[in-house]
This record gives structure tokens, C-alpha cells and sequence, in this order.
């Protein structure tokens, strides 16, 4: 059974949050938690949390066993752009677009 946890408008652009899915999808919750800890990408913290989300959602929800879940899937999509300006010469504006994600991951049992 799938099981599924997302966090949305995580202030991390998608390209940088799937570098650090393509490490962890595959493997067991245990191991991929255990990876997340020592990435040294700041997004590892927020996919970490949605990953614990996950298991926890599969063991308290669907009663699955805890110890034999997997990352089944997960993947990031783009979430709301926010958008900023920055002054630059001769009184124009530039403009800044600050990206967010939304993180989702699905745990399965072995």
C-alpha cells in the first residue's frame, strides 16, 4: 500500500531538492534518513522531514511495519514563485524570483 507525505512552498528552488531525492529514492526509510543526516545541501533537512513524515503516516495510519518501509518514490515540484525587485542604476528594477518547491514522498513495505 502507498503511503504518502507532502510538504508544500518549501523555500528551496526543485532543482536543488532533486539532487537530493535522486540520492535517497530506493532506498529503506532507515538508510535514507541516515544519508539526509550528513548531506551537506540545506534542502536535506526539509526532505528528511517529510521523509519521517512518511513512515510515520505508514506505521500510525495503515499499520505497516516500520522497519521494512522503502522510498517508493518521491519528487519535487515547482510551488509558488515569489516575486521580488532589486534597484539598479539609472532608477530601473531587476526583478528576483524566489522559488519554492512541493516535496512528495511515498513509502511502500518490502
Amino acid at each position: 500500500m502507498d503511503v504518502k507525505a507532502t510538504a508544500k512552498t518549501v523555500r528551496f528552488t526543485p532543482r536543488k531538492v532533486r539532487l537530493v531525492l535522486d540520492v535517497v529514492r530506493g532506498k529503506d526509510v532507515a538508510e535514507a534518513l541516515a544519508i539526509l543526516k550528513f548531506m551537506p545541501n540545506q534542502a536535506a533537512g526539509a526532505v528528511a522531514k517529510v521523509v519521517k513524515s512518511a513512515a510515520a503516516n505508514a506505521t500510525n495510519n495503515h499499520n505497516l511495519d516500520g522497519d521494512r518501509l522503502y522510498i517508493k518514490a518521491c519528487y519535487a515540484d515547482e510551488g509558488v514563485t515569489l516575486k521580488r525587485w532589486m534597484p539598479r542604476a539609472k532608477g530601473s528594477a531587476s526583478q528576483i524570483l524566489k522559488r519554492t518547491s512541493h516535496i512528495t514522498v511515498v513509502v511502500d513495505e518490502r
